[in-house]
């Protein structure tokens, strides 16, 4: 198993290394005592690393128990669900789609979340109920709300907290409705990905109040925000605080046109405009500059051709399929062959927002903030006053010359 894992495979070991690494703080620990991961974790389970991009084998608690409890005093996330239940068996899924998260973002993000004595807390995503187990514990039962779309997974969390001898309430619903019986609240926690901020919960936040969610952009890269609501709950705005790569809310997952539909039956590169760049396609690949680009360029994704040679062609969409854009990248080549086509230069808006970031002097997530109103996510560096990119940003023409592509790509789509 990779990730972090202790010689003593307990409670104790796990609250040393959090405590270390500082997510896990003095006002938190009672809780993370008193409530043990292990209450929460189901027999089955599939660890993953700390970073959260790789999966390890399934462990079951009741063919290898030491193995199992290893798993679940490490710092790693273990994923419990696979592609929304319809996945059976020990191999991996497609995508994971419930978890019991890394301990070190549970405790960051209850950092962020800064909760007072008194305080009212809705969840979203309740997951395995370890959340808002600690919630519950820290806050009282009556002052936690968590929210779970997927019904077994709720009855799962229900029962999971019942163990563990607490009864915060367990709504099974759309989490972008947040739960208006229960508001206002003072806190409001997201556990899984967002493309937006739903507006309801805005609305059911008290003047003031906080909510720490991890935002995300369609083009790709997360990172977890704290965000303070304004007095009417018509808009909040506030900092980034960490990177994350959470599950992303089932609402708000986002279906991929049919590749063919770029084309439309033409043979590639079609009426492509084709240029050239010196930026390698692997510079803007990074997951904070994913982030970045993706704040600029809206309404577009990407997905990388991989040959034999360690090349691959970078190819670029725009979600309305009226534009796309491909650059052949190989190594040892200090410049690389673009192909745009449709009304957006697709390459060129990637390129500029790179180029901004790095203008910048390629600043990091705790320089940059997010403002959400009724009509825009907006995500700023250094204020609000401050967009990203500026409103003034020209994106360069394209150098634009014959068609005689270099590689021909087995496929665009």
């Amino acid at each position: 198993m990779t990730g972090e894992t202790h010689r003593e495979a307990g409670p104790q070991g796990l609250a040393s290394a959090l405590v270390a690494g500082g997510a896990l703080s003095s006002d938190w620990l009672p809780s993370f005592r008193a409530v043990p991961r292990e209450l929460f974790v189901p027999d089955r389970i599939w660890p993953g690393i700390a970073d959260g991009t790789q999966q390890n084998p399934a462990v079951y608690r009741s063919q290898d128990p030491e193995a199992w409890r290893t798993a679940v005093y490490s710092d790693v996330p273990l994923t419990t669900q696979w592609d929304d239940g319809e996945h059976d068996g020990d191999e991996l899924g497609t995508t994971p789609s419930s978890s019991n998260s890394m301990p070190t973002m549970v405790f960051s993000m209850l950092q962020d979340l800064d909760v007072r004595p008194g305080d009212r807390v809705l969840e979203v995503g309740a997951g395995t109920g370890w959340n808002a187990g600690l919630l519950a514990h820290r806050l009282g039962s009556p002052n936690v709300v968590t929210v779970e779309y997927d019904p077994d997974v709720a009855r799962s969390a229900r029962k999971n907290l019942h163990r563990a001898g607490l009864e915060p309430t367990v709504v099974e619903g759309d989490g972008r409705a947040g739960w208006p019986d229960g508001a206002p609240y003072d806190r409001i926690i997201a556990t899984c990905s967002l493309l937006e901020i739903p507006p309801a919960w805005l609305a059911q936040t008290a003047p003031g109040g906080t909510i720490v969610a991890p935002f995300g952009t369609e083009y790709g890269g997360e990172q977890i925000v704290r965000l303070t609501v304004n007095d009417d709950g018509t808009s909040a705005s506030g900092r980034f605080t960490r990177s994350s790569a959470f599950m992303r809310l089932r609402q708000q997952r986002t279906d991929r046109p049919p590749f063919e539909d770029y084309l439309q039956g033409q043979e590639w590169p079609a009426d492509a405009r084709r240029s050239t760049t010196v930026l390698a396609p692997p510079d803007t690949g990074g997951w904070f500059e994913q982030f970045v680009i993706g704040a600029a360029v809206p309404g577009a994704f990407w997905r990388a051709e991989r040959y034999d040679d360690g090349a691959y062609t970078l190819w670029l969409y725009s979600r309305d399929t009226r534009s796309w854009a491909s650059v052949d990248y190989e190594r040892g080549r200090t410049e690389y062959e673009v192909y745009q086509s449709g009304p957006r230069n697709l390459w060129d808006e990637v390129e500029a927002a790179w180029r901004w970031w790095d203008d910048q002097g390629r600043p990091g997530f705790d320089r940059f903030g997010l403002t959400v109103t009724p009509d825009a996510h907006t995500v700023w560096l250094d204020s609000p006053e401050n967009p990203v990119p500026p409103r003034d940003r020209v994106v360069p023409p394209a150098r634009t010359m014959p068609n005689e592509p270099h590689r021909k790509p087995s496929s665009c789509c």
